[in-house]
């Protein structure tokens, strides 16, 4: 194993990534396996970088102090001797005193291409390409601060031959190539792939492994409680423990088979050759994985299959009776999915791990997910989980509760409760689907593993808790007045209109920055040469896609009344998922963007509710 030139902590000149120019960095640790620092410059950015582009502080120094030397030795070499005299004496002093003050001058332009230091623009920048009479008002002053570095990098270009470590030989064959440098930067994310090892996992989450050691318990026991407390009477949660049924009820081979042939039904739409296949964004290893996009073909292809079912006699209600028994045999079915993903992740390659679970701890690994995207071949195995038997199967289940209200209650049409419930949610999964492509940007897909954790909750959690509100009015019917039920559907309305226009703006974003949508935004350019939207809805707030999605969340528990807590379970659970998932992100994005994020903070102050938090 090389040796380590570089200890934690040492302050190093590094060198910018894509250019020429050195900085001063601090040393923040060293991957033994990728042979990589991990610096830090003055602005905050953490970069990750190799040996070679990493000097001692006094390396450029001594390099002029040898020039230095070396010019004076030659220059008293060539002298004459002090006793001959010279015609030209006079002018030969008057040239080397002239030369001694260029020397100087040319000292004092080093010593400032060395102290450089780095600093995003502070203050936010119109991404007014389709206004120019708006972009020249507003970008004048930053016009004026790009003169001022083009003059002073003219003056630092003439030095780039010293203090680089490039060969002189190849300067010219660099400017050349710098032309060519986008064309090759996009074969890499096509698909050019390169040797690259996931470091282990140091920053646990979940409260590290003794947290995901009860997570795996907790989480089944969850969901069996909200159950079996919506199930009875009086579903109070000071009901607390509920009564629990005989073991042998809880399982039933029939069920399971149900539960088995919706996921492989699911799985035969994905693979179906409909719908536009797209790229995602890349990896770290270089790869660039493909999607087919058909989510929206999936739910009307199983409406069309349900509907038949229901044709042909089959009793959706049925799902209503055996509503334990499915949420177990689901928890069956993830459970041994998990241990699947795992097993298969002992010999994937170590570019293919998942960067949050690769600590080397089996249950951790387990539960977090320690492969990053498992395949088989093209069948994308996180992917299709994310959208597909769990979020078509909740729209499933919330129909069976409608008809199995009808069938207890007596009733000729569903209640109006029963109705806002089932439409609400109903368009939340379909603008799901017909916005697929935008998961592929989400945190799930781009670092987490795929594990017990996501198999989980994509399978169990979210069509057994999501689906609590219309569980909930099945037993417990609620009367909702008209003016209140148009209140309810305007407050839904806002949420919604917050989401997806907060989803929009930064998906069209993210797409093309000079989109006539989005090119008036304000935005702070960052070190990593993105940008941060920095107005319209993400300069209200810095999450307003959670905010709308908190909104809705409401808005769906309402129509169950005021009698108990529980139909509220998921608004609450929902705000304190997407505090913690913005925690996340604030951490993710302070040590991406440096203080170019911590000039955004300082614009938009508040993180999900305006004025509160």
């Amino acid at each position: 194993m090389p040796s380590r030139k570089f200890e934690n902590g040492e302050l190093v000149m590094g060198r910018w990534p894509g250019s020429n120019l050195y900085y001063e960095v601090k040393v923040m640790d060293y991957d033994t396996s990728t042979q990589l620092h991990t610096v830090k410059y003055k602005d905050g950015t953490e970069l990750e970088l190799r040996e070679a582009d990493m000097q001692k502080m006094n390396f450029f120094k001594s390099r002029r102090e040898r020039s230095r030397s070396n010019s004076s030795s030659r220059r008293r070499s060539r002298s004459r001797s002090p006793g001959r005299t010279s015609r030209r004496s006079s002018s030969r002093t008057t040239r080397r005193s002239s030369s001694r003050g260029r020397e100087a001058r040319k000292e004092v332009k080093v010593q400032e291409v060395l102290e450089v230091t780095m600093s995003p623009l502070p203050k936010s920048v119109v991404n007014n390409i389709n206004n120019p009479q708006k972009k020249k008002e507003v970008n004048d002053r930053a016009q004026r601060n790009i003169e001022h570095k083009t003059e002073s990098e003219l003056d630092s270009s003439r030095l780039d031959v010293r203090y680089n470590l490039r060969p002189r030989k190849e300067e010219t064959a660099g400017k050349v190539m710098e032309s060519e440098e986008p064309e090759r930067k996009m074969e890499n994310i096509v698909g050019n792939t390169h040797k690259y090892k996931v470091p282990k996992t140091t920053e646990l989450e979940f409260g590290g492994k003794i947290g995901a050691f009860f997570m795996l318990s907790l989480l089944p026991a969850t969901v069996l409680t909200l159950l079996l407390i919506c199930g009875e009477k009086d579903a109070s949660v000071l009901n607390f423990p509920p009564a629990l049924p005989a073991l042998t009820t809880l399982w039933d081979n029939h069920v399971f088979g149900i539960v088995v042939l919706w996921f492989l039904i699911q799985a035969l739409i994905y693979v179906l050759p409909i719908g536009k296949v797209v790229d995602g964004l890349p990896l770290k290893n270089g790869k660039r994985l493909r999607y087919r996009i058909n989510g929206f073909y999936a739910i009307c292809l199983s409406a069309v299959l349900v509907g038949a079912a229901a044709n042909h006699g089959i009793d959706l209600s049925y799902i209503h009776g055996h509503f334990l028994q499915f949420a177990v045999s689901a928890m069956a079915f993830s459970l041994i999915l998990g241990i699947y993903l795992y097993i298969r992740s002992r010999w994937a390659s170590e570019d293919e791990l998942a960067p949050g679970g690769n600590s080397g701890n089996l249950i951790y690994d387990f539960f977090i997910g320690h492969e990053l995207n498992p395949r088989i071949k093209n069948f994308d195995l996180k992917y299709f989980c994310e959208l597909r038997p769990g979020l078509i199967g909740w729209v499933v289940i919330n129909l069976a509760m409608m008809l199995a209200e009808m069938k207890l209650q007596k009733l000729e049409y569903p209640s109006l409760a029963m109705i806002l419930v089932n439409s609400f949610q109903l368009l939340y999964v379909l603008d799901a689907l017909w916005n697929e492509e935008a998961i592929l940007t989400t945190m799930d897909i781009v670092h987490d593993g795929f594990g017990f954790m996501l198999a989980f909750g994509d399978l169990v959690w979210v069509p057994f808790t999501y689906s609590l509100q219309a569980f909930y009015l099945v037993n417990h019917p609620n009367e909702v007045s008209w003016p209140f039920a148009a209140a309810i559907i305007t407050l839904n309305f806002i949420g919604y209109i917050v989401f997806r226009k907060a989803n929009s703006q930064k998906n069209a974003f993210r797409r093309n920055p000079y989109d006539p949508k989005v090119a008036h935004l304000m935005t702070i350019p960052t070190a990593t040469g993105k940008s941060l939207l920095v107005s319209g809805m993400w300069g209200f707030v810095r999450h307003p896609n959670y905010l709308g999605d908190i909104i809705m969340a409401l808005a769906w528990s309402l129509p169950c009344g005021f009698s108990h807590i529980l139909p509220y379970f998921y608004v609450i659970y929902f705000t304190c998922l997407l505090i913690h998932r913005e925690a996340r992100d604030e951490h993710q994005c302070l040590k991406k963007y440096g203080s170019a994020w911590d000039e955004y903070c300082r614009q938009v102050r508040y993180r999900i509710f305006p004025g509160v938090y």
